[in-house]
């Protein structure tokens, strides 16, 4: 099983190895700060509105996304980046193979540290929305991305291609951006969401302060995070602010923003797995009210307008199999996920 997942690695990995690196300075279209170093996006759901002199301000259409977005390449460059630096970083740390190394510390200098190229650590100009803002504090989704590039550029500590001094400079970088998350008016806009992009923000800041070695700051979050999670749950394990969407049962899968945060928040001394919430709830019920829905097992009730892959489920089944003990969880993975490899999920998480 670890052979076969190995060299379904090595061949992501591979793919990995002709990625050109990708930069914030690649995109056609500069912020409004006057430089491309700035990441910028643009609302997913909102559009041009015919009736309005210009189209502007543009309206919003719940869960259709809109083509233009894809015309600002940061938040495509930044997914990209990470999911080469987890291959590379990985495929690195199991075979010993310094070419990995090698690829996954250039992609990451270029995003990151070198002058040329780098990110500035903020996010003012994300997911804006044409003739209203410049940006929002819900761009900051966009950069859930950030937490498995940390853990792509750990792995690479011992490597010869990623030194102390570049790793140091990394988590500058980071600790500069979550300061910038925990201070700034977008960063206070998205730590007060009560629907998923609460629960991701807990990811990202916990992460951050794990990655810069700030364990105090990661407790006292992981700690806040249980008053998010509590405001989310019904006592069946329903997320009422995620049905609401036109979309909700892709949006349940906030559910993966939860065991993202309680993984975390372990490595703290917090214990969300079975934290049980002022209405005898945990996120346990809340996987367990998911499951025949998500796996096709019973009728869904609520708005989906896309077509929903249940196979997202899985990477929740593998976890929770190992967070609450039961088999029966990693059963249900394996019918899910018969003749088909995730390669990363499967090392991660499977048995």
């Amino acid at each position: 099983m670890i052979l076969r997942l190995t060299d379904s690695l090595q061949k992501q990995a591979d793919g990995f190895l002709k990625m050109k690196p990708v930069s914030v300075m690649d995109k056609q279209f500069t912020p409004v700060s006057g430089t491309k170093h700035d990441y910028m996006s643009q609302a997913p759901y909102f559009w041009y509105d015919s009736t309005k002199p210009n189209g502007l301000p543009y309206m919003r259409k719940d869960g259709v996304r809109n083509p233009e977005i894809y015309k600002i390449t940061d938040r495509t460059y930044l997914g990209n980046l990470e999911n080469a630096t987890r291959g590379l970083s990985l495929a690195w740390y199991i075979t010993g193979d310094e070419k990995y190394a090698a690829k996954s510390a250039d992609l990451l200098k270029t995003w990151f540290l070198n002058e040329n190229t780098k990110m500035n650590p903020h996010l003012e100009y994300g997911q804006a929305i044409p003739g209203i803002n410049t940006g929002r504090g819900i761009g900051l989704i966009e950069t859930v991305a950030l937490t498995g590039i940390a853990d792509a550029a750990s792995l690479l500590l011992g490597s010869k291609s990623w030194s102390e001094t570049d790793h140091a400079t990394l988590k500058k970088w980071y600790a500069q951006f979550l300061s910038w998350m925990l201070t700034s008016k977008n960063g206070n806009d998205e730590h007060a969401a009560k629907n998923n992009h609460g629960t991701w923000y807990y990811a990202q800041v916990i992460s951050f302060s794990l990655f810069t070695g700030d364990m105090s700051k990661a407790r006292q979050l992981a700690e806040e995070s249980k008053a998010r999670l509590d405001s989310q749950l019904t006592k069946e394990g329903k997320q009422p602010l995620e049905l609401e969407r036109t979309n909700a049962l892709g949006y349940t899968m906030n559910l993966r923003g939860w065991f993202t945060v309680a993984r975390l928040a372990e490595k703290t001394g917090v214990h969300l797995w079975n934290y049980q919430t002022s209405k005898a709830t945990n996120l346990r019920t809340a996987l367990d009210w998911l499951m025949p829905y998500a796996l096709g097992e019973k009728k869904w009730e609520y708005q989906q307008i896309n077509k929903y892959n249940k196979n997202e489920i899985y990477p929740l089944l593998l976890q929770a199999s190992s967070a609450f003990k039961d088999e029966k969880y990693l059963t249900v993975a394996k019918e899910l996920n018969a003749g088909n490899t995730n390669v990363i999920t499967d090392l991660l998480y499977g048995k």
